[in-house]
């Protein structure tokens, strides 16, 4: 049986990545788990997964919670290191 550690390791993305899905999307952490592996490797899912970033740090701003849009900067900010875009041929 695989545990949510597993399930996070094989998803290619990071625990707090796979926290802000889950948020935005208002699943279990393991969903968001599948979720985001899903859409990582699917093309446009990138842009998607960006998308729920985006609104999490928009509502976080939007409600004056300075030290969580930070976070989501952050995040941002890795997951665009962590997955850049594919150029286009």
């Amino acid at each position: 049986m695989l545990s949510l550690t597993d399930c996070i390791a094989m998803s290619d993305l990071s625990e707090k990545e796979i926290a802000a899905i889950a948020e935005h999307e208002h699943v279990p952490i393991i969903i968001a788990a599948e979720l985001g592996c899903k859409l990582l490797h699917t093309p446009g899912g990138r842009s998607i997964l960006k998308h729920y970033f985006e609104d999490n740090l928009a509502d976080a701003r939007a409600r004056h919670l300075e030290h969580k849009a930070k976070e989501l900067t952050l995040l941002l900010r890795r997951f665009d290191r962590a997955h850049p875009a594919q150029s286009r041929l």
